[in-house]
């Protein structure tokens, strides 16, 4: 049962009601959070040869250089989320960007592996209180329906934009010095943080009761286990007896977590959010569209970089056609949502990129970019655009205040999460040192076969997520919603009394 709702003072637009100079900068600030979220991932990935050979990092060091984020993020993300109810969403949103502000500064001046690790952990652990938090802010700011999907729209282009604009920013940042990926986003979160004391309104907590400590420990020990365990299997052996026992480690946390959340007074996850099918088709698109775009990038930075012999800047230069999209599309992505729908768009959003992945699996060793890799680009920045924004909208539509936090944590887990698992089963099908780049010694032919495994699979995570998003729209039900201000969005549901909208 949902605790009952207590007052926020977080004001709430009206739909017909025009935004005011201080309502777009608060978006801004939110939004700049989390641009800098995605940012950092892809930007950093660029510097990575570079740090393992400034800090001489093995290869099992230095990719927890990027997966040390991602578990710190993955793995807090629900906490987070949690935290912003029952604290309040602008005190752990500042306190959480400060955090993130100094660790991306102590990342770019230490000298060991360990610690740089260690930094990058702390940090992903900011973001995931400040990713859930921001999302909540803006959801309880702006009226569900037209205002909320404009806002939307505005906020998911920022984090897109973040993700793929990071590679061009890591190209431009290496000219300087690898540590410049870390220092870079320091200015913009202190930036951040000064505007949204200004910006962001008070607000007492929407949460009643206390912290499911138990429920917190159980859920971050799974998340956590769960992907040190895909990360690792490849070089431990999936069949070896560790990787096994830490597998049936994870079965055994979630189990336990269930058991708690089950008899707990407040939970940390009310399980009964989940009967939501649309928000669970939300996080299975998430999965899709970040677990195969992470893991394409990652692939196609190896063969441009190391088969092409292509700078970092030549690299990201590759993709810019793709962040040029994304980032141009930002005004019209809330009019898409209300015209088409959420579920149209995250098939549109998943097929799009199913088909640049097929394209770029007849690539051959003889490179040209305008026929070869340009379409590939265009078509991921096309899918993003349309996928991206709509899954984030369907995610939190019709979910109360007092679990909107809950709500935005449970789908940037699903993102997080999802593409560090998707990745780990990818670098598992080649036969890459992914640092060094031994194994891809016989050039472009070479390599184009050692990853085809990879790409397969990487187009066949984003083609079940077309057909999971398809499913409400084959077999959409003739009774609509009509009483819901969201009906026009997300698809046809069944009415939930413990979701209802506010």
């Amino acid at each position: 049962m949902t605790s009952p709702q207590t007052h926020s003072t977080s004001r709430t637009t009206r739909d017909d009601e025009r935004w005011s100079p201080r309502l777009w900068a608060l978006l801004i600030v939110l939004s700049l959070a989390l641009f800098l979220d995605g940012l950092d991932v892809s930007m950093v990935a660029v510097a990575l040869p570079s740090i393992g050979a400034e800090l001489d990092l093995s290869t099992a060091t230095l990719q927890w250089v990027i997966s040390g984020y991602v578990l710190g993020f993955g793995g807090f993300l629900l906490l987070g989320g949690r935290t912003a109810d029952l604290l309040g969403r602008r005190r752990v949103f500042l306190v959480a960007l400060g955090v993130f502000a100094l660790a991306s500064v102590v990342g770019g001046l230490v000298d060991s592996g360990a610690l740089l690790v260690a930094s990058r952990f702390v940090k992903g652990i900011a973001a995931a209180f400040t990713a859930p938090t921001g999302l909540s802010i803006l959801t309880t700011t702006f009226a569900e329906g037209r205002q909320r999907n404009r806002a939307l729209s505005v906020y998911t282009v920022f984090g897109a934009s973040g993700f793929s604009s990071g590679l061009l920013f890591g190209g431009l940042l290496m000219s300087l010095g690898w540590r410049w990926t870390f220092f870079f986003g320091a200015p913009f979160a202190l930036l951040a943080l000064v505007a949204g004391f200004a910006l962001i309104p008070k607000d007492r907590p929407d949460a009643r009761g206390g912290y499911d400590l138990v429920g917190a420990a159980t859920l971050t020990a799974t998340m956590l286990l769960l992907v040190y365990t895909v990360v690792t299997a490849p070089e431990t052996g999936w069949g070896h007896p560790i990787t096994l026992a830490s597998f049936v480690g994870v079965a055994a946390l979630l189990s336990l977590f269930v058991w708690v959340e089950r008899r707990v007074r407040f939970p940390l996850v009310r399980l009964g959010i989940l009967r939501s099918g649309t928000l669970v088709r939300a996080n299975v698109g998430a999965v899709a569209l970040m677990g195969s775009f992470i893991s394409f990038q990652f692939l196609l930075t190896l063969f441009l970089q190391q088969a092409l012999q292509q700078s970092p800047l030549q690299m990201a230069l590759s993709l810019l056609p793709a962040g040029l999209l994304v980032a141009f599309s930002a005004p019209f992505a809330d009019r898409l949502i209300d015209r088409f729908g959420t579920p149209t768009l995250i098939v549109g959003g998943l097929v799009a990129l199913s088909a640049g992945y097929l394209l770029f699996l007849r690539v051959e060793a003889e490179f040209s970019y305008l026929p070869m890799l340009l379409p590939t680009a265009l078509l991921l920045g096309v899918g993003f655009a349309l996928a991206f924004p709509a899954i984030n909208v369907q995610a939190t539509a019709g979910v109360a205040d007092d679990e909107q936090g809950l709500a935005a944590g449970l789908v940037q887990t699903s993102a997080q999460v999802g593409g560090a698992l998707v990745l780990a089963v990818t670098t598992a099908t080649i036969a890459v040192d992914h640092a060094t780049g031994e194994g891809a010694g016989g050039g472009a032919a070479q390599m184009l076969e050692q990853f085809q495994p990879g790409l397969i699979f990487v187009t066949s995570v984003a083609l079940v997520g077309v057909l999971i998003a398809l499913s409400p729209l084959l077999g959409r039900r003739t009774r609509v919603q009509e009483s819901s201000p969201s009906s026009a969005v997300v698809e046809a549901e069944e009415p939930e009394p413990q979701t209802a909208g506010v």
